[in-house]
C-alpha cells in the first residue's frame, strides 16, 4: 500500500487535504520490527514518530525502582512516538513490537516543519497527547493502589 493511502487512513492525518498528505509521505521511511523489538527506548531523544501499518506495540515505562508498567498498547492506524517529537525532550517510555510490527516513520524535523506551516495538525494530535497522559496516568494510579494492597 502506498504511504499517502496509509496515512489518509490515520486519524491524525484523515482530514488533511491529499496535497498535504502526499507532501507528509514523502518524508516517510518504512521499518519492520520483529516479536520483541524495543521500537523506541525510554530516555532516548525523540527522532521520529511511528504510524503503526502492521502490527501491535506495547508501551513500556521503567520507573526508578527498576520495575517496568505496561501503559497501553497500539495497533495499525496509530501513532507512537509523538510526545518527544512535540516537545523534543527525551522519550518517556519504550515501544516494544508485541507481534512482528509494521511503520511509517516520519522524522521529527519533517513533522515539526510541517505542523508550523499547517497548524491544523497540531490541534488534531492534541487529544491523542491528552489520551496518553491519561493511560499513563491511569496506569500509574493503578500501581499505587496495588503497592498499598
Amino acid at each position: 500500500m502506498e504511504h499517502h493511502t496509509i496515512l489518509q487512513s490515520v486519524p491524525l492525518f484523515a482530514d488533511l487535504s491529499a496535497h498535504h498528505v502526499q507532501a507528509l509521505a514523502k518524508s516517510c521511511t518504512e521499518r519492520n520490527f520483529a516479536k520483541g523489538e524495543e521500537i523506541v527506548r525510554q530516555g532516548n531523544p525523540g527522532v521520529g514518530l511511528f504510524i503503526i501499518t502492521r502490527g501491535k506495540v506495547k508501551i513500556v515505562k521503567r520507573l526508578d525502582s527498576g520495575n517496568q508498567i505496561e501503559l497501553a498498547t497500539h495497533g495499525p492506524g496509530e501513532v507512537v512516538g509523538e510526545m518527544a517529537v512535540l516537545d523534543g525532550a527525551p522519550r518517556t517510555a519504550s515501544v516494544v513490537a508485541e507481534e512482528d510490527t509494521t511503520c511509517l516513520v516520519l522524522a521529527s524535523w519533517a513533522f515539526r516543519s510541517f505542523m508550523e506551516s499547517h497548524p491544523e495538525v497540531a490541534l488534531q494530535i492534541l487529544p491523542i497527547v491528552v489520551r496518553r497522559f491519561r493511560e499513563t496516568n491511569e496506569a500509574l494510579l493503578n500501581l499505587k493502589a496495588s503497592v498499598k494492597e
